[in-house]
């Protein structure tokens, strides 16, 4: 659903002040399926409409802690486009935290998943919170980035299959499904790593919007022959993405894009990628 620009400016809700130095705002948008999503919102200084970029967070592994979700702020990939004039959204999806009502991301059984389906679930909150943003009077129409971690990166890729209009790039930090979960075995991994690669190449059927893939060397919920063999079946099936495996991160390099020490590597890829779409 977009709002109108009356419409949405009526429905923009803000809650508590805004922030003197980033001008920060919390705000509640129409969602699918008649829900309403938190999210908070950064603008760089100047009235000018600006891009937007809508940064998506991951799920907790553990499903009891979704509903103690705080709203994600990414504080330096937030930073990087604030410093380069871009409005940051950073919306929580449904059945998280205070956007709370019913998680509809599920995947079903470990044994038999269904990411597919999953994926666009997340990709249809997205979509919501770019709808909105872009009704408001400070945001360009157009030259639109998405970014998203973990679930919220397996989020990006699905949303990628829908080719938003005016979505000119969408970044993918470790993007996937049903990692650190309790096996049929009861070890602790990943899922499905077979059924994450085939909803890949399902997605990059009909994907055209040029994506840039990250994942670390030390990556414990995808690890880099996962994470491989996932870009080999986007690609493979026509989507357009670009993989940059890196080095390894910290303790666990899941944790790159929120990390505050993460500029440093997933920085010049990402120049190098938002320069490539001009």
């Amino acid at each position: 659903m977009r709002l109108g620009p009356i419409a949405a400016l009526l429905f923009f809700i803000c809650i508590g002040p805004l922030a003197a130095q980033d001008r920060q705002q919390v705000v509640r948008l129409p969602g699918p399926g008649g829900s309403t999503l938190v999210a908070t919102v950064m603008r760089p200084p100047g009235e000018a409409r600006s891009p937007l970029v809508v940064i998506n967070h991951g799920s907790p592994a553990d499903g009891s802690q979704r509903a103690k979700m705080e709203r994600p702020r990414y504080t330096a990939l937030s930073s990087f486009f604030l410093s380069r004039g871009y409005v940051v959204a950073l919306p929580l999806r449904r059945g998280y935290g205070e956007t709370g009502g019913s998680w509809a991301e599920g995947f079903g059984s470990c044994e038999v998943p269904d990411y597919f389906n999953a994926g666009l679930q997340g990709a249809a909150d997205i979509q919501a919170t770019i709808d909105f943003m872009r009704a408001q009077p400070y945001v360009a129409p157009d030259r639109t980035i998405v970014v998203g971690q973990s679930a919220g990166g397996w989020a990006t890729i699905a949303l990628s299959s829908r080719n938003p209009p005016g979505v000119a790039g969408i970044i993918n930090f470790a993007g996937g499904r049903g990692g650190h979960q309790k096996l049929a075995g009861g070890g602790i991994g990943n899922c499905a790593p077979r059924s994450l690669v085939e909803a890949a190449a399902k997605y990059g059927t009909t994907a055209r919007v040029p994506m840039l893939w990250i994942y670390t060397e030390n990556d414990s919920f995808f690890e880099p022959s996962l994470a491989k063999r996932m870009a080999e079946a986007y690609g493979g099936a026509g989507g357009k993405a670009t993989y940059r495996p890196v080095g390894a991160f910290g303790r666990d390099g899941h944790s790159l894009a929120g990390s505050s020490k993460g500029n440093s590597v997933w920085g010049p890829l990402i120049e190098s990628f938002l320069a490539g779409l001009r």
